[in-house]
């Protein structure tokens, strides 16, 4: 029988695997993140942009989570699927999953291209960019530019976990590193020496994500535990369903985001046209530039609590292949823990330093409003960041379980039913700050259900092998 590939991750020790591939996935989510933060920063503080630029990039940050979401759904879903097929020493599903992964990541890239650039007007004004003229003419050429650079992010970010479940996730971190460095430098250049404005924010993060695509095609030439052939890129439809389904997750919890965005920055629009200080046109903008930046703050604590869990995606894969549930089980342990000290560690900070963020953004060249209602938005919105936390950890570690559908129903439930519902419910009541309620309150009533799934999660590792677990995972 040929020997199988990546058995260190049935014998390793559980904390050390979690380290391995935890810690670059952590490190590589976290820099994608920083690309929009980063533009988001220099924007704020160059004194012909300000807060107008920032209310932009706010409206133009959904529709780059668009693009990540059918990213992360082929990436992830390839990963776990790669994951279980080598640790059950089917080579042949991996490869060609892979190849498959790769043709649905460019011909969707490509097609998303096109629409944002033919409904460029439209979508815009539906995040809000019309909140007044200023800050759609920013939107616009900001969003122009982000869109012609789809293809190179969705591809890298779609990459970046199938690298990892092919043993190195180090080099997964190395592309997005490398491309965050290039954006970091070009964005100051071209916003305040060469006066770019959007176009040049833009343009920089491009960049970054033309290098991180060429980093990951270079990879994936050079594979270790799987080789792609000619023959791995055929469309083979049964695997593409298979490796979808355990990536919807990933995508629904992404785009589920982008619905709850449109609901609180819309929202966000009319009620701050409603409230005393910000119903005045010169600042119109300054809610929506806030809760932009708050979200990006969010982005940041959750993109760590995201890598944690998914970078234990190839690992529980591998053992629940293998029929080691003991393993699994104690991987799950070592995660919860993990996410709520993570949750604990942001708390604080946006408690205790909400004056000292928000002057990272700009803050002394805004008015008093403008710090104001960022520290009251850091203090109430972010406030449930430990839950949110082991929330994102328990959805995604159900999913490298393949358990799709307890996954996405949670999800779905907390971005959706939670997430759209309370931000429209919320302000009836309590105007403008109805919707800084919404966010933690929806974490809430999110726990609650996610207590009942670890608990159920935990009864079944703890029963026969094969128990629970679905049989296209096994």
């Amino acid at each position: 029988m040929e020997q199988k590939e990546n058995t260190y991750l049935e014998t390793e020790k559980i904390g050390r695997l979690m380290r391995k591939y935890s810690v670059p996935c952590i490190i590589s989510l976290v820099v994608a993140a920083l690309y929009n933060i980063v533009d988001q920063i220099f924007i704020a503080n160059a004194d012909y942009l300000g807060s107008y630029g920032n209310a932009a990039n706010t409206v133009v940050f959904p529709l780059t989570v668009v693009a990540l979401a059918i990213a992360v759904m082929i990436g992830d879903g390839c990963c776990a699927f790669v994951s279980i097929s080598l640790g059950a020493n089917k080579k042949e599903d991996a490869h060609r999953s892979i190849g498959n992964a790769i043709l649905l990541c460019i011909g969707s890239s490509v097609i998303l291209t096109a629409l944002y650039l033919i409904f460029m007007e439209p979508i815009l004004t539906l995040f809000g960019g019309k909140v007044n003229a200023e800050t759609y003419a920013c939107a616009r050429e900001y969003f122009f530019w982000i869109a012609l650079g789809v293809p190179f992010y969705m591809f890298g970010q779609a990459a970046n976990p199938i690298i990892r479940s092919d043993g190195s996730p180090k080099f997964a971190m190395l592309a997005t590193v490398s491309g965050a460095v290039v954006n970091i430098i070009l964005d100051p250049i071209f916003i305040f020496p060469l006066k770019m404005g959007m176009m040049g924010a833009a343009v920089a993060t491009v960049a970054g994500q033309v290098l991180t695509a060429a980093l990951s095609v270079w990879y994936l030439c050079h594979m270790k535990a799987v080789r792609l052939g000619k023959h791995s890129f055929g469309l083979w439809g049964k695997l593409m369903k298979k490796f979808l389904a355990l990536g919807i997750t990933s995508f629904l919890s992404q785009i589920s985001l982008v619905v709850s965005m449109a609901a609180v920055q819309n929202m966000c629009t009319k009620y701050g046209a409603l409230d005393e200080i910000f119903g005045q046109p010169e600042y119109a903008q300054i809610p929506l530039a806030v809760l932009g930046i708050v979200m990006k703050f969010f982005q940041i604590a959750i993109s760590i609590a995201v890598g944690l869990a998914a970078g234990c995606i190839p690992v529980v894969g591998y053992n629940i292949g293998a029929k080691r549930k003991d393993r699994a089980k104690t991987l799950f342990c070592y995660l919860l823990i993990a996410e709520a000290a993570v949750g604990a560690a942001a708390t604080l900070i946006v408690e205790c330093l909400p004056q000292q963020l928000i002057g990272i953004f700009g803050a002394r060249n805004e008015s008093a409003y403008y710090t104001a209602f960022a520290v009251k938005s850091f203090r109430i919105y972010l406030c449930m960041l430990i839950l949110a936390t082991v929330n994102k950890g328990t959805f995604i570690y159900l999913q490298a379980l393949g358990k799709a559908v307890e996954s996405t129903v949670i999800s779905l439930t907390r971005e959706v039913i939670f997430g759209v519902a309370l931000p429209i419910i919320l302000p009836v009541f309590f105007g403008l700050n109805g919707l800084l309620y919404s966010f933690p309150a929806a974490d809430i009533l999110t726990f609650a259900i996610a207590v009942f799934i670890i608990r159920r999660t935990y009864t079944e590792l703890n029963a026969a092998p094969d128990a629970g677990i679905p049989k296209e995972a096994v």
